[in-house]
């Protein structure tokens, strides 16, 4: 039987030989962080090397990471530790179920938010309340790729005397971070999604700046997350970080598969519609309106034909639910009917085409019956 092809690295990427080869070397060492000892020292480097390869490839200080056990904690951590939340409409659940109680910003229909929207509600702060307000909008979006103008929205908080938090589980090792340029606050991290391993993740504070500890204990991770350390996630997640920053040049070419997978589809199927098309995207990412079929349905299909896709996001314990989303881009009629395909670092230059050959026929067939 021919390997499925994978094509949902938005979900979860392959985990990387690198990550599983440095992960195997530090199997079966007694690895307590904590401890004085030879072990425990020698466990201890191994953190802090893993903490500098995700600062090489984030562009910041090593001394300002947290590792957690996942995205998830890492946003739940930060927006803790403010009594007023500002966030996008188009936010990732890990972020939307911290904070319900949050005011959202509007969302253009190619799924950029609005920079306007966020000013008009920045300027309603008194000046104590905006020194307790965080502002929340990740990076890049997890289902339509788009890309959030960081820098603008950045300069907007700081003007405003607000902190800036950005989900960045989606950007890492897809684009150049240089965060202590892009000026954010605090930033949020996945292993997973870079072909680490599941479970870990990290937050990043600027400098002077702490996220608020939400598990109480042994002080560790500088006494912002107690509980002895993941090491071999850890370890995983800094060969991952290293092996992205070297494979970013190549980012270039999942670009080009990409624009010649959705202009293939376009040009057979005229009602299909691209989201967010008009915005920068993220270069692995496409999501696919398709007319002539619900999501749930074309992802069992595609499952039955050999390719792994998802509808929206994945990190709902498997359901398949209507796209927030494409909601706030105005267009929740259409959002049962959108699918996501995302590429990685594993994925063959003809995967893309194979897929949008079987999109197609799927197609005709829908147009025979």
């Amino acid at each position: 039987m021919t390997e499925p092809i994978y094509l949902d690295y938005n979900a979860t990427a392959p985990l990387h030989p690198d990550a599983q080869a440095a992960m195997q070397a530090a199997f079966g060492a007694p690895a307590n962080p904590s401890s004085v000892h030879f072990h425990g020292r020698a466990a201890r480097a191994k953190i802090e090397h893993a903490r500098q390869q995700l600062a090489d490839l984030i562009g910041g200080r090593a001394q300002d990471i947290t590792f957690t056990s996942g995205g998830t904690e890492a946003n739940n951590m930060v927006l803790a530790g403010f009594p007023t939340v500002i966030m996008s409409e188009i936010e990732h659940d890990a972020v939307r179920a911290a904070r319900p109680d949050a005011m959202t910003i509007k969302t253009h229909s190619d799924g950029v938010i609005s920079l306007p929207d966020l000013a008009d509600k920045l300027a309603k702060l008194s000046p104590e309340q905006s020194a307790e307000t965080l502002v929340s909008v990740m990076a890049a979006n997890n289902e339509t790729g788009a890309i959030q103008p960081i820098s603008d929205i950045a300069e907007l908080c700081h003007r405003a005397g607000v902190k800036f938090h950005s989900d960045m589980v989606q950007m890492l090792g897809k684009k150049q971070l240089n965060l202590s340029r892009l000026k954010v606050d605090f930033a949020s991290f996945s292993a997973h999604k870079i072909g680490g391993p599941a479970g870990v993740g990290a937050v990043w504070s600027a400098a002077g700046l702490r996220p608020t500890s939400l598990i109480k204990g042994g002080g560790q991770e500088q006494g912002v997350r107690s509980g002895t350390e993941n090491i071999f996630g850890i370890i995983g997640f800094g060969a991952a970080a290293q092996a992205a920053s070297e494979q970013l040049d190549g980012l270039e070419r999942l670009g080009c598969w990409r624009d010649e997978f959705e202009h293939k589809l376009k040009a057979a199927i005229p009602e299909l519609h691209v989201m967010a098309e008009q915005a920068e995207r993220l270069a692995n990412t496409s999501a696919l309106f398709l007319p002539f079929s619900v999501a749930e349905m074309a992802v069992m299909r595609l499952d039955l034909a050999g390719f792994s896709i998802s509808a929206g996001a994945a990190c709902s314990s498997g359901k398949v639910k209507s796209s927030h989303v494409i909601a706030a881009m105005g267009m929740a009629d259409k959002a049962h009917h959108v699918i996501r395909v995302s590429s990685g670092w594993k994925t063959q230059p003809d995967d893309m085409l194979k897929l949008a050959e079987q999109l197609i026929e799927m197609y005709k067939h829908s147009q025979i019956r």
